[in-house]
């Protein structure tokens, strides 16, 4: 896989987000896409620009509310197929440990 983002999708509301955010996570498995979610977002990769954007649209119209916030940050590596995986082994190589400050390493 060659395209990874980073994808964040939220009502804009007070109270908690949860259900919204899984119903945003939970379009994604409609896609050739693989993902994971962590507390500030979810990491996407997938294929192509147009399967991610097809897949970050489904997210966003996901969220039934009001107003909904989405931000999108991709990383397009045209000349490498890194997975999301690889870029953090890269990082933990290079720190000599793994990347993680909590008690459970």
């Amino acid at each position: 896989m060659t395209v990874v983002a980073l994808l964040s999708v939220a009502p804009v509301t007070e109270g908690s987000m949860a259900a919204d955010v899984a119903d945003a996570v939970a379009a994604l498995d409609d896609f050739d896409v693989d993902y994971e979610t962590n507390p500030m977002g979810t990491v996407i990769e997938a294929d192509s620009v147009a399967e991610l954007f097809d897949a970050c649209e489904a997210a966003h119209r996901a969220v039934e509310s009001d107003r909904v916030s989405t931000v999108l940050k991709i990383d397009d590596k045209r000349a490498s197929d890194a997975s999301a995986a690889a870029k953090v082994e890269a990082v933990e190589a290079a720190l000599g440990r793994p990347a993680r400050g909590d008690a459970d390493q």
